[in-house]
């Protein structure tokens, strides 16, 4: 199950540190950067499940083919060098703040648990389906998470997780990209990739830069319509990205192709709800959606899932509990 796949390795990690004293009047810290920053303070482990990495750690995930050594791209900040008044020009200076503080936005500085769901359905799928000729109920259907022979895209990859296990899992093409200011691509994922699938050469895993909603680079623009699966798990904390999310999926997404979303509603149920009207008016359809209980999966292995809806009345305090996934796919297409 979930969390019993991560150990610690006995690097010591990195932790969120709060904002520096000194770099205040630098980096204007939003809403979010500040709930992610102190999110376990927020809320108590019972009520949403603790993230299971955070900023620089290595873990060690256990999957069938071996465990797979993870690191967690750092907490972005400004390097010494740059906190010395006398080392850089103010425009510069206030230049690395900002670059530092949209990095900070894109929450790349954790091991998302939606990362780990898509992660251990691909697994699951890819096994069931070798030694069994009939799904087993009580798991996932193999159609909601085999790659075997297709072609994966992960938007906002992080630590890249699901890419390394979609690659293990034989997909014909896996490419990790994230925003060209996250963390990530700062050695991360390369790291990841280079660390996990070094004797498995066929088992590649390109990395891109990607703003969403960009299309003007030579990776975007030769792989239009080439991804018969789009990952995006907690790619949703800033609601002014949502459309611009939504476009690189219908730009990437290849005919008869499938959109994974996966995603804790740290924001709220109404965001979510928000990206699933917005793809719906672009065309798009919801095949399947629904919720998992996620600190009941972590705490004894045991699947509690109820029906996606927008909106729930009379929720209690802990529906932060609870991590949506859904398929979509273009409106007309199976």
């Amino acid at each position: 199950m979930l969390r019993s796949r991560l150990r610690n390795l006995p690097t010591p990690s990195v932790p969120a540190p709060g904002l520096p004293e000194e770099l205040n009047t630098n980096i204007n810290e939003s809403p979010e950067d500040v709930f992610g920053v102190f999110r376990s303070h927020l809320f108590p482990d019972s009520n949403p499940p603790p993230q299971p990495g955070g900023p620089g750690q290595e873990l060690l995930y256990g999957t069938r083919w071996g465990d797979l050594k993870i690191m967690v791209p750092g907490y972005p900040r400004l390097d010494d060098k740059h906190s010395d008044e006398n080392a850089t020009k103010p425009a510069e200076k206030d230049n690395q703040a900002d670059q530092v503080n949209e990095g900070r936005k894109l929450f790349a500085h954790y091991l998302w648990n939606a990362a780990i769901v898509v992660a251990e359905g691909v697994e699951d799928a890819y096994y069931s389906r070798a030694e069994t000729p009939q799904p087993d109920k009580k798991k996932e259907p193999h159609g909601l998470w085999q790659v075997e022979g297709e072609t994966v895209l992960e938007l906002g990859a992080g630590a890249a997780l699901p890419s390394l296990i979609c690659a293990l899992a034989n997909a014909a093409k896996v490419v990790a990209t994230d925003h060209p200011s996250s963390p990530a691509l700062s050695g991360t994922i390369a790291s990841n990739i280079a660390s996990n699938l070094h004797h498995r050469p066929t088992a590649d895993v390109p990395i891109h830069p990607h703003e969403w909603g960009v299309f003007s680079d030579p990776f975007a623009r030769q792989n239009k319509g080439a991804f018969t699966r789009i990952i995006a798990a907690d790619c949703f904390w800033q609601k002014s990205q949502h459309e611009s999310l939504a476009r690189s999926m219908a730009w990437f997404l290849a005919p008869g192709g499938k959109v994974w979303v996966v995603s804790e509603p740290h924001l709220g149920r109404v965001v979510v709800a928000e990206f699933f009207e917005m793809m719906l008016a672009m065309g798009f359809e919801i095949e399947l959606a629904f919720e998992r209980d996620l600190a009941a999966y972590i705490e004894s292995g045991v699947e509690v899932r109820r029906e996606w809806v927008p909106v729930r009345e009379g929720e209690d305090e802990h529906w932060r509990r609870w991590c949506v996934i859904a398929v979509l796919k273009r409106g007309g297409r199976s």
